[in-house]
């Protein structure tokens, strides 16, 4: 039996910072003091330059990598490109992932009390943006002693937190890495997030947000949203390869009149219920709307190119044949404003059958783009070092 620890970064353990400062959201809400959790992996250098953010997507956490005791089945959410030897390797960086502000994994949400009311914020929880992330996460470089990342990296909605990032701090980062991701939703991804967030909000056990107060989940509407947004993560491809019209009971047999259920069927309703277990729907709601207004050139006279002119990093952009959530022309709108701005910017198209979610999944040329660029971000630090150490002689 393979050891499943051979090329994992191992057992990892969470862990918690608690900032006492107050953080000013964008939404002019202020968050008196909140709690982050987040894991790392490796080793941090003596100079701290070898450090690599992650940055996750919707519903994913700071669990990216390794498992968290011997009987864990399920390693972290990244797993396949965090490790030794892996595209982030982490015998040359220390990795750290973040969960963010508004989840419900352990960083301050809805599902967290509110001091002011001694009961959990629910609905009550303060709008988010990306850039309040983006804040969040300078307090915990702050706290780690980074004074600069060597590279940031993020899918989907990660990859909108990866571009603020460059945008509002350009001297905090060496390379920014876009995987799957977008500089605003269009209007059919909107569309579908209202979709998913009316889905819950119907629920009767939904209570306006309020169900905690009536110990109910809104079990069966957040299920729902997870069937329409897995929908939207997977390519029409991928799904005919991976069920087809099989079914998993019943018959098309003249004379037969049990109840059929197609497979693809039964797969939604488990990847549905299963996610009803283990996410709150109000941070899935508030999630959404992060996602939803996220829009990287409003505040600069809604051009690209100038809010990239701000960047000082060098880019790699990633994109997938069948994505259709993030299709590869919003790769190639990154790409062109970054070229516009006299960015250095690498842009590699995967030939991909796996839909949106094929940045998470193996994919051998994926994973040579992203372990060559990972490659040359490592071979400048050590470039960097003996430069410093001549510079120090």
């Amino acid at each position: 039996m393979r050891d499943k620890f051979a090329d994992s970064v191992g057992l990892v353990s969470e862990q918690f910072l608690t900032v006492d400062q107050p953080l000013l959201l964008s939404s002019g809400h202020t968050l008196a003091n909140y709690t982050l959790a987040y894991e790392c992996y490796g080793q941090l250098n003596d100079d701290a330059s070898n450090a690599v953010l992650i940055c996750h997507a919707l519903s994913s956490s700071h669990h990216a990598a390794g498992f968290y005791h011997a009987d864990d089945k399920s390693p972290g959410w990244w797993d396949n490109y965090i490790g030794p030897n892996k595209a982030i390797d982490t015998n040359q960086f220390f990795v750290v992932c973040v969960n963010n502000l508004g989840s419900c994994y352990g960083s301050t949400g809805p599902t967290s009390i509110n001091p002011e009311t001694g009961q959990a914020y629910g609905p009550e929880f303060p709008m988010l943006r990306v850039r309040d992330w983006v804040e969040s996460q300078m307090q915990l470089m702050q706290h780690l002693k980074i004074s600069k990342w060597a590279a940031i990296v993020g899918g989907s909605l990660g990859g909108m937190q990866v571009m603020r990032w460059a945008t509002e701090y350009p001297d905090l980062m060496h390379h920014c890495l876009i995987f799957a991701s977008a500089m605003q939703l269009t209007a059919q991804n909107i569309a579908f997030n209202e979709t998913a967030r009316q889905a819950i909000s119907s629920d009767p056990d939904f209570h306006q947000g309020h169900y905690q107060r009536h110990a109910t989940i809104p079990a069966k509407g957040l299920a729902l949203a997870r069937m329409i947004g897995h929908l939207t993560y997977l390519s029409d491809d991928a799904m005919d390869l991976k069920f087809g019209r099989n079914l998993r009971s019943g018959s098309f047999q003249l004379g037969q009149d049990s109840e059929l259920e197609f497979q693809v069927e039964s797969y939604l309703r488990y990847q549905g219920d299963k996610f009803s277990k283990s996410f709150d729907a109000n941070s899935y709601i508030l999630m959404t709307r992060v996602l939803d207004f996220f829009d990287l050139a409003r505040e600069y006279d809604n051009d690209p190119v100038k809010a990239f002119e701000q960047a000082k990093a060098k880019f790699l952009v990633v994109s997938f044949s069948t994505d259709w959530r993030f299709s590869p022309a919003r790769s190639i709108e990154i790409t062109n404003a970054l070229i516009a701005a006299n960015k250095q910017v690498v842009y590699a198209a995967i030939d991909s059958d796996a839909g949106h979610d094929a940045f998470l999944l193996k994919d051998a040329r994926f994973n040579q783009v992203f372990s060559n660029y990972m490659h040359s971000v490592a071979d400048q630090l050590a470039i960097d070092a003996v430069q410093q150490e001549g510079t120090c002689a």
